[in-house]
């Protein structure tokens, strides 16, 4: 499935969206990847958003350090290669309106309470999972974890062999 998502800048502007009411699993993810695009320009403005999306459990100083180390030699275009379009042909522009191309996982955890989601990129061979975490109470979906930090194809304009 192909979603439109909306890209805010700050956990202010993505409490603002509709999206953030967590009741939905595919704008949750959505909501992840847009949180990890605000790291280029604002970290701690990206930890603060993905805290929200993590509900009662926020990233540790590890999970923060491994996102640090992601970014690390600049390798910023990572979350942008999973908005639609973006290639390392074209340095990972994405296509806008921003979307994201998701679909239900076939390696599904069997737990109850929990839902997997593969997120496409045109710079991997395959897939990246995202999983979420249902909390009943309030009725929303939360991020459990994210590999969507993995090393995507070196854009055109980095590689020497391109």
């Amino acid at each position: 499935m192909i979603l439109d998502i909306s890209l805010p800048e700050s956990l202010d502007a993505m409490l603002a969206l509709p999206e953030a009411q967590l009741h939905s699993p595919e704008a949750v993810v959505g909501l992840t990847v847009a949180a990890l695009n605000v790291y280029v320009k604002n970290k701690e403005e990206c930890f603060k958003m993905l805290d929200y999306l993590r509900g009662p459990r926020p990233l540790s100083s590890f999970e923060k350090q491994f996102i640090r180390d992601r970014f690390m030699d600049g390798h910023d275009y990572i979350p942008r290669a999973y908005l639609y379009g973006a290639s390392p042909q074209n340095n990972y522009q994405p296509e806008l309106p921003a979307r994201i191309e998701l679909k239900p996982s076939a390696s599904q955890i069997a737990e109850e309470g929990y839902r997997k989601y593969d997120v496409f990129s045109l710079g991997a061979d395959t897939p990246r999972p995202v999983t979420l975490r249902y909390k009943p109470s309030t009725d929303q979906w939360f991020l459990w974890e994210q590999s969507l930090l993995v090393q995507v194809k070196t854009p055109v304009k980095d590689d020497p062999w391109a």
